[in-house]
């Protein structure tokens, strides 16, 4: 068995780990996401699928 003061000594450090305030943490920018456009049709647009038999 360990030693009291060892136990708090881990309790303490469990306690201090879990506290948000204490976690480096990186503020984001936030920018809103920009409307997606709608391609016009274009001869890029109309892909197919080709099948070469060899």
């Amino acid at each position: 068995m360990l030693p009291p003061f060892i136990i708090e000594q881990i309790r303490k450090r469990e306690e201090d780990e879990a506290r948000p305030e204490n976690r480096p943490a990186i503020e984001l920018p936030l920018v809103p996401p920009q409307p997606r456009r709608v391609r016009e049709d274009s001869e890029e647009s109309n892909r197919g699928v080709v099948v070469i038999d060899l």
